[in-house]
């Protein structure tokens, strides 16, 4: 079985749909997609990954299905501005009162996470403040458990931490949708704690994330990728790479996102 994961074009955000660049860059990735053998399609009910998935399914001819459990993964965290330790990990948490803070679970200060090793386990990142302390753990689980009935559903049934195969499949199937839920998907194939690639890798807009399953033992199936946030098709498009997700490469650029 095949996997795509796609991350949805240059975002607007304030109005959930696409910039001008983020419109260039879907239409140069449905430029790529008759060539990509997308198979059965699957988007994000989020309008900025509509938007991207809907030019390459008029490139190819297909529909998708929407998944309600795709949309970017919405865990958040509230840091009181006396709690050292949460200001440590999100100093740049959204201002919610004068004495509240808001903010995304997985964006956290490098700082932070390696100084609390539990983050980074693959089972007491679970036991971490960050985790105890906001919704992650409710919205994580539901997250995987549908995804874990969605690949039962293509003949594959986790056990154990792998997955049995009921039916050998060598289909694709194909998710636009975003980066954060892509980490976590990832992180349940691998078996690793969900901050592990949410911290370590970075999907641009309208990157491509291909994972394989490899049935090295008859009737136990391993997920790896062969690709991880490729974006080759805007370089074939001659579109600069944008900077949607990555933070500054040396801190004294004050031009990129600190």
């Amino acid at each position: 079985m095949r996997l795509l994961l796609i991350r949805h074009g240059d975002p607007d955000y304030e109005h959930d749909t696409l910039t001008q660049r983020g419109i260039l860059e879907a239409e140069a990735l449905a430029a790529a997609a008759p060539s990509m053998e997308l198979g059965d399609c699957y988007v994000s009910p989020l309008g900025r990954a509509q938007k991207t998935a809907s030019y390459c399914l008029k490139a190819v001819g297909k529909t998708a299905g929407t998944l309600d459990w795709l949309q970017e993964f919405p865990a958040r965290i509230v840091v009181h501005d006396d709690d050292a330790e949460l200001v440590e990990a999100f100093p740049d948490a959204q201002q919610l009162d004068g004495k509240r803070r808001r903010h995304i679970v997985w964006d956290m200060m490098p700082s932070y996470y390696t100084s609390h090793p539990e983050t980074l386990d693959p089972v007491r990142w679970r036991e971490s403040r960050i985790a105890r302390d906001s919704d992650m753990l409710p919205v994580y689980d539901g997250i995987i458990s549908a995804f874990d009935e969605f690949l039962a559903g293509y003949g594959y049934v986790r056990e154990n931490g792998i997955y049995r195969v009921e039916r050998e499949n060598t289909q694709t199937v194909t998710f636009f949708c975003h980066f954060g839920i892509t980490a976590a998907l990832l992180s349940r194939l691998w078996n690793v704690s969900p901050f592990v690639p949410m911290q370590s890798i970075v999907c641009a807009p309208t990157s491509v994330t291909e994972v394989y399953t490899e049935e090295r033992t008859k009737g136990i199936a391993q997920f790896r990728a062969v690709r991880i946030g490729d974006i080759s098709h805007l370089t074939m498009a001659g579109l600069k790479p944008s900077f949607s997700a990555r933070f500054c490469e040396v801190f004294s650029d004050t031009s990129a996102r600190h």
